[in-house]
C-alpha cells in the first residue's frame, strides 16, 4: 500500500470512529508505529487532523466524505449539463484538453463530438467511454483504478506528466471558496489534479453553484493558481461578484446561455 492510500485509510478510519489510537492504526493498517506516525505527521501538516496524546482526531469541521457517485450523477444534472455545454464553447480546434473525472465534467465529454482535431487527455473512464465512437485523439492517464469514482488516480512515478503539454484543464472540485482555493475528498484524485495545474496553460474550475463557500479535506489549489470558474445559473449574483472582486473570472452558464464576470 502507498503513503498516500495510507492516509485516505486513515481519513476514513476517522470519519467513522472520528478518534483512532496510533497503535490500533498500526495494527489495523499492518506497518510499523514510525510508518504510521509519518503519514500522522503528512495529515497534520495539511490541516486535515489534530494530534492527542496517543491518538489522533479530525481537524476543525471540514468534510472528508464524498457523496456516491451514483447520488452524484443525478443531482443538479440540468445545470451541470448546461455548464458542460459551456465549457465545451471555450474549447478550440487543435487544443489539447485534460477532462477530469467527475460528474459534471462528463457532461463536457458530450459535447465533444462536434471537434474533429482536438486532443482528450483524461483519467475518467465514463469520459472515455463517452469518447469511444469518435475520431479524436484521446490519452488515459495510465494508474490505479479508483473504482468508486470511475477514475485512474497516478502519481508522477506511475504516469510521465512531464511529457502533457496541456491547452485547457477542465478541474472539478467539491468545494471551493476564496480563503482556501479548490478542495477535494481524495488525495490521490487530488494529487493528480495537482500534476494537470502545474502543466497546463489555461484551468477552469468546473462546479454548480453548491459548491461555493464549502471547504473539504484536502487543498487542490489556490484560486490564483487558476485562469477561471464555470458554474450554473443558481450562483448568486452578490457571491460572483465577491470572486471578481479577487480576480477570478467566473463563466455563467445558463440555459445555453452564457453570462461573463471578470
Amino acid at each position: 500500500m502507498y503513503p498516500i492510500e495510507r492516509q485516505n485509510k486513515i481519513l476514513e478510519i476517522l470519519a467513522e470512529e472520528k478518534i483512532a489510537k496510533i497503535n490500533l492504526l498500526s495494527t489495523r493498517l499492518g506497518v510499523s508505529m514510525e510508518t504510521i506516525r509519518r503519514d500522522i505527521h503528512v495529515l497534520a501538516q495539511q490541516g486535515l487532523i489534530t494530534k492527542f496524546y496517543g491518538g489522533i482526531k479530525l481537524a476543525g469541521e471540514a468534510s472528508i466524505r464524498e457523496t456516491s457517485l451514483s447520488v452524484r450523477m443525478s443531482e443538479n444534472r440540468s445545470h451541470k449539463e448546461e455548464i458542460g455545454l459551456l465549457c465545451a464553447d471555450l474549447i478550440e480546434e487543435r487544443d489539447t484538453v485534460f477532462i477530469d473525472s467527475g460528474t459534471t465534467t462528463l457532461h463536457i465529454a458530450k459535447h465533444l463530438k462536434k471537434f474533429k482535431h482536438i486532443t482528450v487527455v483524461t483519467n475518467s473512464i465514463p469520459v472515455l467511454l463517452e469518447l469511444l465512437d469518435t475520431d479524436l485523439n484521446v490519452i488515459i492517464i495510465g494508474g490505479k483504478l479508483r473504482q468508486s469514482e470511475n477514475s485512474i488516480t497516478s502519481l508522477n512515478f506511475l504516469f510521465n506528466f512531464d511529457r502533457l503539454n496541456i491547452t485547457k484543464a477542465f478541474i472539478c472540485t467539491s468545494g471551493v471558496s476564496i480563503e482556501s482555493g479548490l478542495s477535494d475528498y481524495n488525495m490521490e484524485e487530488v494529487q493528480t489534479r495537482q500534476q494537470i495545474i502545474q502543466r497546463a496553460k489555461t484551468i477552469f474550475a468546473v462546479t454548480d453553484h453548491t459548491k461555493f463557500e464549502k471547504d473539504v479535506a484536502v487543498k487542490v489549489c489556490g484560486l490564483e493558481d487558476i485562469d477561471g470558474i464555470v458554474t450554473d445559473g443558481q450562483i448568486l449574483p452578490a457571491l460572483a461578484a465577491k470572486y471578481r472582486t479577487k480576480g477570478v473570472e467566473i463563466y455563467i452558464a445558463e440555459k445555453s446561455e452564457v453570462s461573463f464576470f471578470d
